[in-house]
């Protein structure tokens, strides 16, 4: 148009404008905003809003609050539109706080918030789990005399879902519909998802109905939640029952939907039915990720058919066409490897890990170290222990456990007490099985005052274990090992462990009353 001396009009360099912004190019958009003044013509609020919405949308937050604060030096003063696209880019970012700021500024220049930018701001809070900061939002919006919106109860259900808060964002959920507000498949989706995490699928079968009579039917993420919850609850056949549903009410599964399945199945030995899910699954044309192989992998091994997950984990590794493993495949093949005693077929796979460009976790040299450990190659073991420490994992729980397991069944009392006594130096400290494994050898090699010491350092709470420990060794206690045990215990602890170690032990009932006598 300029090339023939047509002057182009506000309205044709505004739709430029637009254009340019809708293909995402900023830069050429800026450059109409400059012709636009250029030719006389006032750039107003609509304009900059445009582009505003379309730096929030290509995440340059920075360059739009720029543009945001020079808005005012050109004449141009910005509106709720603005704000709200600037506090939805801010969220987005991770900058609540900024966010929440812009919110104070609104207020000072009587540029009245409305319900989008508190469900806005919300959101972004709930989404950084804090939720109850989000309710004093809302208290603040309905100072403001806005009411809260479907929208509005949406983010601050799902905020205190996320942060384990279950019960609450179902009281959020009732006090909706107590109002008088409609629940969409956002909200019941929600509800669904916080039930199954609480166990309760029963209730969460409910709300699909409830759901159904208002005419609002579940999306794939609520029957996804359901069937996850199911299956986390052991409950398999109602899972199934779910899937099977789902797809017959006309609801295409996911690669999550079926992820969830697939895992579940293998969980409980369902293999053959796994691959089934898995076929149906890409012929459907969803792809499997690295989730749907390990899960996989993890029902293979589990149920020792290790041949078969190698052959699986195999083509992972060289073709292209399965998804690339990552440390958790690696480790899940090595684990069954070691657990079939083919230890050094996983020390080879480690080799390829690390020729991949990977070291792994202490999760991968725990298993080498457990692998060695049970064949009795205690300089193997060893090998791997400085392999950790070089590599600069911290050896945790599970490190100290294997070692302790393993030094105990071949006789080597020192070593394990050794790394106990390292343990309660650490977090979490040794657990109850580590203590009883010590104990229990301790025990039947008759270094009974070293049991009592470590019994009396505070390393058991529950003297009843130490008990059934030293019985499943072969080691038979007699009245006054017993009485050493429960030394260090409360008397309510004590006439615990007396009701099943000796309920017919006249002279262990006497001794414990004549103790209590005594200290009173």
């Amino acid at each position: 148009m300029a090339n023939y001396d047509i002057p182009p009009y506000f309205k044709t360099l505004r739709g430029v404008v637009e254009s340019f912004v809708d293909a995402g190019r900023l830069g050429l958009a800026c450059g109409v905003v400059g012709l636009i003044m250029k030719r006389g013509y006032n750039v107003n609020v609509f304009v900059m809003n445009v582009i505003l919405n379309g730096l929030r949308r290509k995440g340059e937050v920075q360059g739009a609050v720029e543009l945001f604060r020079r808005m005012e030096m050109n004449g141009v003063k910005p509106d709720a539109y603005s704000y709200n696209t600037l506090v939805n880019g801010l969220c987005k970012a991770k900058k609540v706080e900024e966010a929440r700021l812009l919110l104070v500024e609104m207020k000072r220049l009587n540029c009245c918030p409305n319900s989008v930018t508190y469900a806005t701001l919300m959101d972004g809070l709930c989404k950084e789990g804090r939720p109850e900061e989000a309710l004093e939002i809302m208290a603040d919006m309905r100072e403001n005399g806005l009411d809260a919106d479907v929208f509005v109860y949406g983010a601050l259900m799902n905020g205190f879902i996320r942060v384990g808060k279950f019960d609450r964002g179902r009281e959020l959920f009732y006090e909706m519909l107590e109002k008088g507000i409609s629940p969409n498949v956002v909200t019941f989706g929600c509800l669904v998802h916080g039930l199954s995490k609480m166990g309760k699928w029963e209730e969460a079968i409910d709300v699909l109905d409830a759901m159904a009579e208002r005419g609002s039917f579940p999306d794939v993420f609520i029957y996804t939640s359901l069937i996850d919850g199911l299956f986390k609850e052991g409950k398999v056949k109602k899972a199934l029952e779910m899937f099977d549903l789902m797809v017959k009410k006309g609801q295409q599964p996911s690669s999550i939907t079926y992820n969830v399945v697939i895992h579940g199945m293998c969980k409980e030995g369902l293999i053959r039915d796994a691959f089934e899910v898995f076929e149906t699954m890409r012929t459907k044309g969803e792809t499997p990720d690295v989730n749907t192989y390990n899960s996989l992998l993890m029902g293979l091994c589990n149920k020792g058919r290790v041949d078969e997950a190698l052959h699986l984990f195999n083509l992972m590794v060289k073709d292209k066409d399965y998804a690339k493993p990552d440390i958790m495949t690696f480790n899940m093949i090595m684990h069954g490897l070691c657990k079939e005693g083919r230890v050094a077929e996983a020390e080879n796979i480690y080799r390829k890990m690390v020729a991949r460009g990977s070291i792994g976790n202490i999760v991968t040299l725990n298993t080498l170290l457990g692998g060695y450990l049970s064949k009795g190659n205690i300089k193997q073991a060893m090998e791997v222990w400085k392999r950790i420490i070089e590599l600069g994992f911290v050896p945790n729980s599970s490190t100290y456990s294997i070692m302790i397991n393993a030094f105990c069944k071949t006789g080597m009392v020192s070593m394990a007490k050794g790394l106990l006594n390292k343990m309660r130096a650490c977090k979490p400290g040794p657990t109850l099985s580590d203590c009883n494994t010590v104990l229990g050898l301790l025990c039947k090699e008759d270094q009974l005052e070293q049991a009592r010491a470590l019994s009396k350092a505070g390393l058991l709470d529950e003297a009843k274990e130490i008990y059934d420990r030293m019985i499943s060794v072969g080691y038979a206690p007699d009245c006054i090992v017993r009485e050493d045990l429960i030394a260090p215990l409360n008397l309510s602890s004590i006439m615990g462990f007396f009701s099943i170690v000796a309920p017919d032990g006249i002279g262990m009932r006497w001794r414990i009353f004549a103790a209590n006598e005594e200290e009173a």
